[in-house]
């Protein structure tokens, strides 16, 4: 009877060690699962940014459709976000406006539907729009080309195009607030 008594103590001994030791192990450790924050050390992959630029911008955006993150990617546009486009596709050409709410919702189907998407941006002109009373830009538009390639571009030919982001400085942060399409 003595030796069930002793026994059971020492299980418990163990159970307890074991649960605090695995507690200890689980909450000193980074979640696996989380993205890298770019620190400016690594060069050549794609990092998540704190969007203190422009060019921050661009490089969270080339990690949302990347990893098909639609949460990433709505941390890049701001609540006042307006895109233009055309549709050439109607007879006469119909102009394309639609709100935050709305490429949320697109920029999400496209996200889900692919099975790859790997976006490339080169900047060809970069110009402050506005700047705040001690000179520091409020506003700056970019004219850009991009490439996208979607499932490896088997189905779908690579898409080559042109853009115009338009940036707005929140705080520290930079947010897109006009994507549009030229003609």
């Amino acid at each position: 009877m003595k030796n069930n008594g002793l026994r059971i103590k020492v299980y418990l001994k163990w159970a307890v060690g074991s649960y605090l030791l695995a507690f200890l192990i689980i909450t000193s450790c980074s979640n696996p699962f989380a993205p890298a924050e770019a620190d400016g050390s690594r060069s050549g992959s794609i990092l998540l940014t704190e969007q203190k630029t422009p060019e921050e911008v661009l490089q969270n955006f080339q990690f949302s459709y990347t990893f098909k993150d639609s949460l990433v990617y709505s941390e890049l546009l701001d609540s006042t976000f307006i895109f233009l486009s055309t549709d050439f596709n109607e007879s006469p050409p119909v102009p394309i406006v639609w709100n935050r709410d709305q490429e949320l919702r697109t920029a999400g189907k496209m996200l889900r539907f692919f099975n790859t998407l790997d976006l490339t941006f080169n900047l060809i002109s970069s110009s402050v729009a506005e700047t705040d009373s001690e000179g520091e830009p409020t506003r700056i538009d970019h004219r850009l080309t991009f490439t996208l390639t979607l499932d490896g571009g088997t189905q779908i030919p690579t898409l080559i195009g042109r853009v115009i982001f338009t940036y707005v400085r929140r705080g520290e942060r930079w947010l897109i607030s006009r994507w549009e399409e030229p003609l």
